[in-house]
């Protein structure tokens, strides 16, 4: 079957000035928005099956592919959780007309509460949430925290360390400005208010994103109605046939609250 051809939007100014690919699917409700994870693409598993499930039911969904990501472009070590965030932002600003429904997969659980600060009090504030496997402060707490000094040397040196990638035959570049860039997003130590339910699907075999950070994750939305399913079993990609009904599942429920 074909693949389905981006829409393009412009993101940026100056010498940041990108081009965002996006893949748009009419229908009726609030949009569904698919938020990938850190060096994924709009087109993985758990994004096809969105968009199947989708088609299925007549609603809308959205998927994008952030600055350096998939179909946008090859020079990822370029940018950062800050200009992944502007595109996330942007493509809720032209194509949403009303109020989305965010699911984040990963680095995408944290730009989707990022967004959320970023949107409370909108026209387009989310309407609701699925979080899998929500990588909150992935480059404090889960990279720069558990890093030798060897390497973290490196980055503060060299700029970049070339990690090797479990996902991929080509190591993934670990930049100083992703880390430093990073910590002006931090969001663990202080209450998250979405204004919205969120539900979180989280695999305890994780090796990427511990279990524990999903429990930290409620313990700080404290003023938003949560659901947290555990997977005994689950990974960090949580794209089994069954995780992949239980996140079909989980998105029909929110989008339909």
């Amino acid at each position: 079957m074909e693949q389905p051809a981006p829409q393009w939007l412009d993101v940026g100014t100056g010498e940041e000035r990108r081009r965002i690919a996006v893949l748009e699917q009419e229908g009726a409700g609030a949009p569904v928005i698919w938020l990938g994870g850190f060096r994924s693409d709009m087109r993985a598993t758990k994004a096809e099956a969105l968009s199947d499930w989708a088609a299925r039911s007549g609603r809308a969904f959205l998927r994008f592919d952030y600055a350096g990501h998939g179909e946008t472009g090859n020079d990822f070590g370029r940018w950062t959780l800050s200009h992944w965030l502007e595109d996330t932002l942007a493509v809720i600003a032209a194509r949403c007309r009303q109020r989305p429904v965010l699911v984040g997969s990963s680095m995408g659980g944290w730009i989707a509460l990022l967004a959320a600060r970023k949107l409370r009090g909108s026209a387009l504030a989310p309407a609701g949430m699925v979080l899998i496997a929500p990588a909150v402060d992935f480059s404090e707490e889960l990279m720069w925290a558990q890093m030798p000094q060897d390497i973290r040397d490196t980055i503060m040196r060299d700029g970049v360390w070339l990690r090797p990638s479990e996902y991929s035959p080509e190591p993934t570049p670990i930049t100083r400005a992703l880390i430093e860039d990073g910590r002006r997003h931090l969001m663990f130590g202080s209450e998250i208010r979405t204004g919205c339910p969120v539900h979180i699907l989280q695999g305890m075999q994780d090796p990427d994103v511990p279990w524990q950070q999903a429990m930290k994750l409620v313990e700080h939305l404290s003023g938003d109605p949560v659901a947290l399913t555990l997977i005994k079993g689950g990974d960090h990609r949580l794209s089994t046939p069954p995780d992949i009904a239980r996140l079909q599942a989980a998105v029909a429920e929110i989008a339909t609250a």
